[in-house]
């Protein structure tokens, strides 16, 4: 227990004998294992009401944090309705993308001045579609 060898606890025995002498030695002995008995049962009840606190430092701080987990469950409850009403009702459409650039500007087609006002007038040029072949002039 206290790491005494054998030969030192020999040494303390003839020194007890040689101090007490061989009358008083026996009683002294069951006195000082009484002592030594009360000692480790001291020693083992302080350790296992450590243990215990330890135990119930732990078993408080899991109660602390399944409450802290509750009261946030609670708060997630009560915020949802009023996220849902900060949402949009409508959903947002993205803008929708350029409208594409033709490959050749459209000129306009030529106006003559000659032709009378009973003809329509000539409808433009539609742009051309560089997929198609080129048209002749």
């Amino acid at each position: 227990m206290f790491g005494i060898s054998f030969s030192e606890l020999l040494l303390v025995g003839l020194v007890a004998l040689l101090v007490l002498g061989p009358e008083r030695l026996p009683g002294a002995a069951r006195t000082a294992g009484l002592w030594v008995g009360r000692l480790k049962r001291s020693f083992n009840a302080i350790k296992q009401e450590v243990e215990r606190e330890i135990g119930a430092d732990e078993i408080r701080r899991q109660l602390h944090n399944e409450h802290i987990l509750s009261m946030e469950e609670e708060a997630k409850k009560i915020m949802a309705p009023l996220q849902d009403a900060m949402k949009p009702a409508t959903p947002v459409e993205p803008p929708a993308p350029p409208a594409a650039v033709p490959a050749e500007p459209a000129s306009p087609a030529p106006v003559s001045l000659s032709k009378t006002a009973s003809e329509p007038a000539p409808e433009p040029a539609a742009p051309h579609d560089p997929t198609l072949p080129p048209r002749a002039p």
